[in-house]
């Protein structure tokens, strides 16, 4: 494995240590650079695939496991930001140029899960994660439309930053949470009972309640971001020991305890926006941060990118059927 860059590590709390999280690859290695702001990296059981966003490029891009080559998924892709997995494997990307959720189906045809709530245009869907019964939550800030750099300079319609769910029978797109600066990354934890959610601008994560009907409850703050130039929190994922990772922007990648403790962190040589889990055992963290994607095999495994009670066949890179 080559190593680009050392990793550095900081613990704050001895349990970083003994829970195993600086355990792992001595350095990163640099699965791709060259990009203008990278983002929304999802790992592809199924093809042995990373694909990410290069969203001021307007384009996807893959990287293949097996051998190590980087191509164009899809290009004048809408300036696509977050991706992730529903429960068949399908694609869901958000849209930030084209203000709208969509799902790349099988055969490769694109359809449109959301792009208005109560008749107005979304102002820029940047991450969406699914829940287990199919229901997509999705945050919409204003970053894809406060310049042409991420999108197509506008006015919002809505006049709000806000968290959406997608129901999962009537496709109707529902208010789920409100009151945010600017909403980003979300992940639901294994039991689904929660939603995290960053606010970039609030520099806190929240977290909400996720009652049986979907609907949420009115949230509170589980971390705040750290006294530290540069610290803000973009996309979030959990390892099964329930602990939260979180792209920390220029403070690296921060680890929290399920207690909300901060546990320690990695250092990143560039802005970090975005992390993944991937690879067989789902022990590799890939990074994308500002014009690379880095890669690090750890002692730590991440959640399934379907979630809890996910098929097993999708781990199997061999799989022909179900």
């Amino acid at each position: 494995m080559p190593v680009d860059f050392p990793v550095r590590y900081e613990a704050f709390d001895d349990r970083f240590r003994t829970g195993r999280c600086m355990n792992g690859d001595a350095g990163f290695e640099v699965i791709f650079s060259g990009g203008r702001w990278v983002e929304g990296p999802i790992y592809v059981p199924a093809w042995r695939q990373l694909i990410w966003s290069d969203i001021p490029n307007d384009r996807m891009l893959r990287w293949d496991e097996a051998s190590g080559a980087v191509s164009v998924f899809r290009e004048k892709a809408g300036h696509p930001n977050g991706n992730t997995l529903d429960r068949q494997g399908r694609l869901i990307t958000c849209e930030q140029g084209n203000r709208r959720v969509t799902r790349t189906e099988h055969d490769g045809t694109i359809t449109v899960l959301a792009d208005r709530w109560a008749g107005k245009r979304l102002n820029s869907p940047n991450d969406a994660t699914v829940k287990s019964d199919g229901a997509i939550y999705f945050s919409d800030p204003d970053f894809g439309i406060t310049s042409d750099y991420e999108g197509y300079r506008a006015d919002s319609e809505i006049g709000a930053n806000n968290v959406y769910r997608i129901d999962p029978h009537t496709g109707a797109v529902d208010l789920a949470a409100d009151g945010f600066g600017a909403p980003n990354g979300l992940v639901l934890s294994a039991d689904e009972r929660q939603l995290f959610v960053s606010d970039t601008r609030g520099g806190c994560i929240r977290v909400f309640d996720v009652r049986p009907d979907g609907t949420l409850s009115d949230g509170e703050v589980f971390a705040e971001a750290a006294a530290r130039d540069g610290a803000r929190f973009d996309n979030l994922r959990f390892d099964d020991a329930g602990r939260l990772w979180a792209a920390a922007m220029g403070d690296g990648v921060h680890c929290y305890d399920p207690d909300g403790t901060l546990l320690g962190r990695l250092i990143v040589p560039e802005t970090v926006a975005n992390i993944s889990w991937g690879g067989a055992k789902r022990n590799r963290l890939f990074i994308a941060a500002e014009t690379s994607v880095y890669s690090l095999v750890m002692a730590v495994t991440g959640t399934h990118p379907t979630g809890p009670g996910a098929r097993p066949w999708l781990d199997r890179a061999d799989a022909d059927a179900v």
